[in-house]
C-alpha cells in the first residue's frame, strides 16, 4: 500500500506541473461543452480533437482526451435536466426524472445531485482504478499471442451481446471494422494490402479520419433539418442547492451507482450507457414508491450520472493494464497513446509509471475541476444551446476538415471522412450500431498479429489455442455468449413451428 501511495505523489507531482494541469483543465471544459451539445458526445468530441494532441507530450496528450471523456459524461446531464436533449447516449436515462424535476421547478437540485453524484463516483472510480490495474497488469505479464487473441475475440463478442442490439448486427459492422484494418503493410511480410494503388493507404486507414466521419459527420446530417432548440432554463446558484430529504434520497444511488458503474465500465461495450440503464433499474426495482420513477424522483437523476461516470473511469483498467480497449472511446484514445510510440499494456506501469500515475492522479484534479464547472458555471454554458444549427453544424463540418487533414496532411484523409460520413448516415438510419466499426478498426492490426503469431509459435497448429488454460477459458466464455445469443432465436423457431403445429 505504501508503494501505491508513493507512486501516486509521483502522479501529482507530474499532474500538478503547470501544462498538465492547463490541458486538464482545457479538457474538462472542452468536454462538458461537448457532452451539453447534442449529438457530438464523447467520441465525436475525442475524434475531432485527437488530431490537436499529435503535437503534445504523451502525458499532456492523454490527459486532454481523458478530460474530454469524463467531462462530457458530466455535461450530458444539463441538456437532459433542462431540456430532455441527451447531449450524449450516456445520460438518456436522466432525461427521464431530471425533465420531470425541472417542470416542476426543482431544475436546480437535479442539476446538483447530477454534478455532486458524478464527482462521489468519478472519485471511488479513480481509486479502484489505482489498486487494480496493477494488479491486474502483473496478472497480464502470462499473457502470450494466444490469450491475447482470445482476450481480443472475447472482448469483441462482448461488445457484441452487451449492445443490446441484434448482435448479428453488432459482429457485422464489427467485421467491417476489421476488414478495414487490414488496408496497408503487411506487419510480418511487409507486403501491401488493398491499396489498390494508393499510395496514401499503404500505412492503413486511419482511426481519425473514420471516427470522425462516422461519429461526427454522420451526426451533422442526421440533425442537419432539425429546428432551433427550444428555450432553456437557466437556473441560479442559489437555486442549485437540494433539500435534505432530496440529499438523503440520493445517497443510496449514488453509491450503487458507483459500484455498478465501474464494475461495468471494466467489461467491453458500450459501458457508460449499459451501467446507467442497470442503475435506473435497481433503482426503481429497490424502492419503496417505484411509482414516482418518471414522475420526478431524484433516485432516477442520481443513479444514473453516478453510474455513467465510474463507468467511464473504469474502462481504463483494461486499457492501461492489458493494452485492449474496452469500446470505440478508449480505443480512439489507445491509438492516441500509440501514435506517440508508446506500446499500452502491462509493460507500461513499469516502464512508463510518470504517466500511468500522472494519467490517474490528474483524474483527481479532473473530478474537482468538473464539480467546479458543473454548478457555477451551468447558467452561462446553457447559453450554448441557444446557438442555432445553421451556425453551429457549419462551424463544427469545417473543424472535422481542418482537423482531419491536419493529422498527415493528406487529401485523402479527408476522403475517408467523407466517405465515412456517408456510410455511417445510411447505417444509422437502418439502425446498425457504428460503435463497433471503430472497435474493429483498432483491434484488427492486434489481432491478426496475435493469430499469426500464435500460429507461427505452433508451426502452423491451431491446437495452440487448446492448450493454454487462460486462453481455453476465454474462449469458452465467448462460446457462452454466443450460445446466449441463439437462445432467443431458438425459442422463437420452437414458438413457429407450434404455430404451424409442426412439433406435433
Amino acid at each position: 500500500m505504501d508503494g501505491v501511495f508513493g507512486n501516486l505523489m509521483l502522479g501529482f507531482s507530474v499532474a500538478l506541473q503547470p501544462s498538465v494541469l492547463a490541458y486538464a483543465f482545457a479538457g474538462c471544459v472542452i468536454g462538458t461543452l461537448v457532452g451539453m451539445l447534442p449529438g457530438l458526445g464523447p467520441l465525436a468530441g475525442i475524434s475531432l480533437l485527437l488530431p490537436a494532441t499529435f503535437g503534445l507530450d504523451p502525458i499532456v496528450a492523454i490527459v486532454l482526451l481523458a478530460g474530454v471523456y469524463y467531462g462530457a459524461m458530466y455535461g450530458g446531464s444539463t441538456t437532459s435536466i433542462l431540456m430532455r436533449i441527451p447531449g450524449e447516449a450516456a445520460s438518456v436515462m436522466t432525461c427521464i426524472d431530471g425533465y420531470a424535476m425541472t417542470q416542476r421547478g426543482r431544475a436546480g437540485p437535479a442539476l446538483a445531485i447530477a454534478a455532486i453524484g458524478s464527482f462521489v463516483a468519478g472519485t471511488f472510480s479513480v481509486v479502484a482504478l489505482m489498486l487494480l490495474a496493477p494488479t491486474l497488469a502483473t496478472f497480464a505479464l502470462r499473457f502470450g499471442p494466444p490469450e491475447y487473441t482470445a482476450l481480443l475475440t472475447m472482448g469483441l463478442l462482448v461488445l457484441s451481446y452487451m449492445s443490446g442490439g441484434s448482435m448479428l448486427k453488432t459482429l457485422a459492422m464489427a467485421t467491417v471494422g476489421l476488414l478495414l484494418g487490414m488496408i496497408g503493410i503487411d506487419a510480418m511480410s511487409g507486403y501491401t494490402r488493398f491499396s489498390y494503388g494508393q499510395t496514401e493507404l499503404a500505412d492503413g486507414i486511419g482511426i481519425v479520419p473514420v471516427a470522425v466521419g462516422l461519429f461526427g459527420l454522420s451526426e451533422i446530417l442526421m440533425t442537419a433539418g432539425q429546428a432551433a432548440t427550444p428555450p432553456a432554463q437557466r437556473p441560479t446558484l442559489r437555486q442549485l442547492i437540494p433539500s435534505a430529504d432530496e440529499m438523503r434520497l440520493s445517497i443510496g444511488p449514488i453509491v450503487r451507482g458507483s459500484f455498478i458503474g465501474f464494475l461495468i465500465g471494466i467489461i467491453p461495450g458500450a459501458a457508460h450507457i449499459i451501467s446507467s440503464f442497470v442503475s435506473y433499474g435497481i433503482e426503481r426495482r429497490i424502492s419503496a414508491h417505484p411509482e414516482r420513477f418518471g414522475q420526478g424522483a431524484i433516485e432516477g437523476v442520481a443513479g444514473p450520472e453516478s453510474a455513467n461516470n465510474a463507468a467511464a473511469t473504469g474502462a481504463f483498467v483494461p486499457m492501461l493494464a492489458l493494452g485492449v480497449p474496452t469500446g470505440p472511446i478508449t480505443a480512439v484514445m489507445l491509438a492516441a497513446i500509440m501514435v506517440h510510440g508508446i506500446a499500452p499494456g502491462p509493460m507500461l506501469i513499469t516502464e512508463q509509471p510518470q504517466l500511468f500515475w500522472g494519467f490517474v492522479a490528474s483524474m483527481y484534479v479532473g473530478n474537482v475541476v468538473l464539480l467546479v464547472l458543473n454548478l457555477p458555471l451551468v447558467g452561462l454554458f446553457v447559453n450554448l444551446l441557444r446557438i442555432p444549427y445553421s451556425y453551429l453544424y457549419p462551424a463544427i463540418l469545417c473543424f472535422c476538415v481542418l482537423g482531419v487533414y491536419s493529422v498527415g496532411n493528406s487529401v485523402m484523409d479527408v476522403w475517408i471522412m467523407l466517405v465515412m460520413g456517408g456510410i455511417g448516415y445510411v447505417l444509422r438510419k437502418f439502425q446498425f450500431d457504428l460503435a463497433p466499426v471503430a472497435l474493429g478498426l483498432v483491434l484488427s492490426p492486434m489481432l491478426e498479429l496475435s493469430v499469426r503469431q500464435s500460429l507461427a509459435m505452433s508451426g502452423g497448429s491451431y491446437r495452440i489455442f487448446l492448450e493454454r488454460p487462460i486462453a481455453i477459458g476465454m474462449f469458452g466464455a465467448a462460446a457462452v455468449l454466443i450460445l446466449l445469443a441463439l437462445k432467443p432465436l431458438v425459442f422463437k423457431s420452437k414458438d413457429w413451428r407450434s404455430d404451424v403445429g409442426l412439433d406435433e
